[in-house]
């Protein structure tokens, strides 16, 4: 089953599923100019994955607030009793990206900051943070360092606290997007002399079997695509195999696996890769010991 919704204009979709509500959140990234000034983050709730109520406002900037520009990629995830959100912004003091952590006790908010500022590396162009506790129960926040300054993007993590406050450690490059066999370079006027390989919205997901997958995406011939790799030690520090095509290559990408409440394996993303153009979409999906693929 494919389910879309024409009426919302969102990048980067996250589905929160509450079993106790028998509700869906959907979070993302959803100004109408992505690459300008940053309103906040909003949710939209529905009882399915067709119709949606909203949007509703769960987070707004104060006049305080370190950024003006990119407000990207907000995540929900429940952690020790209320929920956090990371979301990536660009720092107004030195012009980088980064994925700060805000917090809140409802999943309609509002969310405040938690973090002060981002919690990636203060000069690195970062982005798209999300949530990974590992096998000992230690969070940490998965990443992408951007292409735009090291060439090849990396996915990269790094520990935080166990309040999820602050990094605890330096962060470590689990690979690069050229390591994988199915992206091709970029090709970008801004750097026209160099092969461009993008890392673009990691999300970690455990399988039935036990096993861990990295969902990213990148650009194969210029068109955005949806890849999967998998942790051969079974640790987020890999080392990681990369499946040799991507799972969902015609446009769209940044996506994110959930169950359904009727316990159906999705596939989330956004498609088309063009602003205003954006639209969820949700592909049903079956796992055949512990790989992804789309439900025939």
């Amino acid at each position: 089953m494919v389910f879309t919704n024409k009426a919302i204009q969102i990048r980067d979709p996250f589905v929160y599923v509450d079993q106790s509500q028998g509700k869906y959140y959907l979070y993302g990234s959803t100004d109408a100019n992505i690459w300008g000034p940053g309103t906040g983050f909003d949710v939209y709730v529905g009882d399915d994955l067709e119709h949606w109520e909203g949007p509703f406002p769960v987070f707004r900037p104060d006049a305080d607030f370190y950024a003006e520009e990119n407000f990207w990629a907000p995540e929900v995830h429940a952690y020790r009793g209320q929920y956090y959100m990371f979301a990536t912004f660009l720092r107004k003091d030195n012009g980088k990206r980064g994925t700060a952590i805000l917090k809140s006790d409802s999943l309609h908010g509002p969310f405040l900051p938690h973090s002060d500022g981002p919690v990636t590396p203060k000069e690195w162009f970062s982005l798209d943070g999300t949530l990974h506790v590992d096998e000992a129960g230690k969070p940490w926040m998965v990443f992408c360092r951007e292409w735009v300054q090291v060439a090849d993007g990396q996915i990269c993590a790094i520990r935080l606290k166990e309040d999820l406050s602050t990094a605890d450690g330096e962060p470590i490059v689990l690979f690069s997007a050229s390591d994988a066999p199915w992206p091709t370079p970029l090709r970008h006027p801004r750097f026209p002399d160099r092969n461009n390989y993008v890392t673009d919205g990691p999300y970690v997901y455990k399988t039935s079997n036990g096993e861990w997958l990295m969902l990213w995406a990148s650009f194969v011939d210029h068109i955005y695509a949806q890849g999967i790799s998998r942790s051969v030690s079974g640790s987020i520090r890999g080392p990681w195999i990369h499946e040799p095509t991507p799972v969902f290559r015609n446009d769209g990408g940044h996506g994110m696996l959930f169950r359904s409440l009727e316990n159906r394996l999705y596939l989330t993303l956004h498609t088309p890769n063009k602003t205003p153009s954006e639209r969820p979409l949700f592909i049903e999906m079956d796992e055949r010991e512990g790989r992804i693929v789309v439900k025939k």
